[in-house]
């Protein structure tokens, strides 16, 4: 699929897939939203020790989206 200016979303996707290491037997994807400002950050934490791991800012839900179609995911915790 081509995005933004002609770029192969699709080789971005597979690099960022390749990038992080999600294991979902020890980690499960979390969006941090502050409460104060509204930014939301997109990862993994840690089932163990709540280490959290920063993958891609969320503006949009086309982002969020992505963020689920990259790592294959059906649900998101939003923590605040």
């Amino acid at each position: 699929m081509m995005g933004l200016f002609g770029k192969n979303r699709d080789s971005e996707d597979e690099k960022l897939r390749k990038l992080i290491d999600y294991d979902p037997e020890t980690q499960y994807a979390v969006i941090r939203s502050s409460i104060c400002t509204g930014e939301k950050v997109a990862g993994f934490k840690n089932r163990k020790d709540g280490h959290f791991v920063e993958v891609m800012l969320i503006r949009t839900s086309q982002d969020e989206e992505r963020f689920k179609r990259v790592f294959d995911l059906n649900d998101i915790k939003v923590e605040y």
